[in-house]
């Protein structure tokens, strides 16, 4: 099955003509929409939008972005041959999203449908007339610039997942590195994901040193099922001068099997993403060549900071990977609703993009 990429769909509204003004998919929206520019390979786009019936002009319309990371979210929600409504991706996140479903639509892989809704209400289900969806079809191309309706006897359940962080709190004497107090419930919730996730799949976790005394469950990390209690006891880091020390503060590492390292984590909530590089470069440094994933988890619109950080000289030799939060908590959803098995290293390849090139 081809992914699609960020890269795909800026490259397709490219293709689109810029010498006229686009409808929106609903009809009842009476809107017109006007390219202006695409940067590429992966956006921002520009553009324009009015409504004439309200007495809008085109030259009177405010030039609006439609970000790289909102392009890259939408374009990696994207299944061949499976219905996706926009909203159940970007939520109320951004409110150029009918801009952007809008002009995918009139790119030749495309197509609107509206699949059947399964509504269940008291046990008696029945199915319903759905909402607007897109189509990626890439093999069945339409004509460019034109909006294309399809036919699909799919039916879909309209169920919603929620990450759900059991009791967690922060004790007065943690180390908030500069953060405000959501901020670091934040940073903790994911770094709790990771813990969890691991455990699913197998791994010991190492929290970094000074964030094992977070409460989780009424019990501290450090207290916790599967957590590594100190790195010097750990085969693949105590044996190399100064890895332990290196590795101290890192966010999260995951051992398997005592031989295997499956991933170094920072997460840079905001704390910035070059510390988070530099911390695990000098783990790197410390220790002799070893498989595994260097990666810097952080919010889905800081994508493109991570991309351009990680790409610099001097983090080359991490081939530095991206974890957005939106993937860590898919895969702790799954993992709290499904006991995992049979799960190889190279699953965690789907959830994590490759930030260098």
């Amino acid at each position: 099955m081809r992914k699609l990429t960020g890269y795909n769909l800026a490259s397709f509204i490219n293709q689109l003509p810029k010498n006229r003004d686009y409808n929106y998919i609903n009809p009842r929206t009476k809107g017109l929409i006007r390219i202006i520019d695409v940067t590429l390979p992966e956006g921002p786009i520009t553009i324009k939008r009015w409504t004439p019936s309200k007495g809008e002009t085109a030259g009177g319309a405010e030039t609006v972005s439609i970000s790289a990371q909102m392009i890259w979210r939408y374009a990696n929600a994207f299944a061949e041959g499976q219905p996706l409504n926009i909203d159940r991706v970007l939520g109320a996140s951004y409110n150029t999203r009918s801009v952007l479903e809008s002009l995918v639509a009139y790119t030749p892989y495309f197509y609107h449908c509206r699949p059947g809704r399964l509504s269940d209400i008291d046990g008696h289900a029945k199915i319903e007339s759905g909402h607007k969806h897109l189509l990626y079809l890439p093999d069945e191309p339409h004509e460019n610039g034109v909006l294309a309706a399809k036919d699909t006897n799919v039916t879909i359940t309209e169920v919603t997942s929620t990450a759900v962080y059991e009791s967690l709190s922060l004790p007065e004497s943690l180390d908030l590195r500069g953060m405000d107090i959501e901020a670091a419930r934040r940073h903790a919730q994911i770094q709790i994901a990771l813990y969890l996730i691991g455990l699913q799949l197998g791994y010991r976790t190492w929290i970094a040193q000074n964030d094992k005394g977070i409460i989780y469950n009424d019990r501290p990390l450090a207290e916790q099922a599967g957590i590594v209690k100190t790195l010097s006891s750990e085969p693949l880091v105590a044996p190399f001068d100064g890895a332990v020390g290196a590795g101290l503060f890192i966010d999260c590492i995951w051992f398997k099997n005592g031989r295997l390292m499956p991933a170094v984590m920072e997460v840079e909530h905001t704390t910035g993403i070059t510390s988070g590089l530099t911390r695990m470069l000098n783990f790197q440094s410390k220790m002799p060549p070893l498989m595994t994933r260097w990666v810097i988890v952080a919010p889905d619109d800081d994508r493109r900071h991570v991309i351009a950080e990680a790409g610099k000289p001097i983090f080359q030799s991490l081939q530095a990977r991206y974890f957005p939060y939106s993937a860590v908590e898919e895969l702790f959803i799954i993992c709290q609703r499904r006991r995992l098995r049979g799960i190889t290293e190279e699953f965690l390849d789907c959830y994590m993009e490759k930030a260098v090139a």
